[in-house]
């Protein structure tokens, strides 16, 4: 009678000489809370990094709902995109700064299309037992990496695009990288001479939206208060257009 074929799929292979007999056992899984407006992003994100072994608690779209879900789940890191709704300017950056503020052991990773400078430096500077990132989504060639990135994050490591750092290098010698992105439209449009009214409509947001962001410009250029706003106005116009000069 004839010997039976070998067969030679995975189950019936010989073991190779070469294999560890002890091999590591896999990383811990890490409670992950996932911030990002953009639904397939969103499913795709979470779908990777379970991919890689985190455990995705809460995936959701705002910053709210990051603060929210957070609290609620007690999660060992928080990746989350920096523009989200309502304005798109720097929500889930500022919901980052504040969440490691009151969590010091919350483990932080951004992750964006673009270096919102106005509070980039809050976050790297924030302390606590557990680290801090910040990455930018087209720079991410290797998902590997990029999940070893965010557990060495939770290791209580710090890690941070190169173009992050050169662009944050420059912000002491350009006052307007302080600003976000929306208020430098906000202040290019006030160098135009356009009044609170004309810049809602031109942005599509609310007037009370466009007084917050001249607050928050005349604070971040660090002009003096005064007695007529309309000066600070000015100062806040002029810092501009001497900067936008000098490029």
């Amino acid at each position: 009678m004839a010997a039976p074929e070998y067969d030679p799929t995975p189950d019936h292979r010989p073991p190779s000489p070469h294999a560890d007999p002890h091999p590591a056992p896999p990383p811990p899984p890490v409670r992950t809370v996932l911030a990002e407006d953009g639904v397939l992003l969103r499913e795709g994100l979470s779908g990777l990094l379970a991919r890689f072994g985190f455990t995705v608690a809460a995936a959701v779209g705002d910053a709210e709902e990051l603060k929210a879900a957070v609290a609620e789940h007690e999660p060992d890191l928080v990746v989350t995109d920096i523009r989200m709704p309502p304005d798109f300017t720097d929500e889930g950056l500022r919901a980052a700064v504040a969440l490691r503020r009151s969590r010091p052991r919350l483990a932080v990773a951004a992750l964006s299309q673009y270096v919102e400078q106005s509070y980039a430096f809050d976050l790297l500077d924030s302390h606590g037992g557990r680290g801090v990132g910040y990455l930018l989504k087209e720079r991410v060639a290797d998902v590997a990496e990029f999940a070893a990135s965010l557990r060495q994050v939770v290791a209580g490591g710090t890690v941070v695009d190169p173009e992050v750092v050169r662009q944050l290098l420059r912000r002491g010698r350009d006052p307007l990288s302080r600003l976000s992105e929306r208020e430098r439209e906000v202040l290019a449009h006030m160098a135009e001479g356009r009044s609170n009214g004309a810049i809602a409509r031109s942005l599509f947001v609310s007037e009370a939206a466009v007084g917050k962001h001249i607050s928050g410009i005349l604070a971040k250029l660090d002009l003096p208060p005064a007695d007529d706003d309309v000066h600070r106005r000015v100062m806040a116009v002029l810092t501009y257009l001497r900067a936008t000069a000098e490029r």
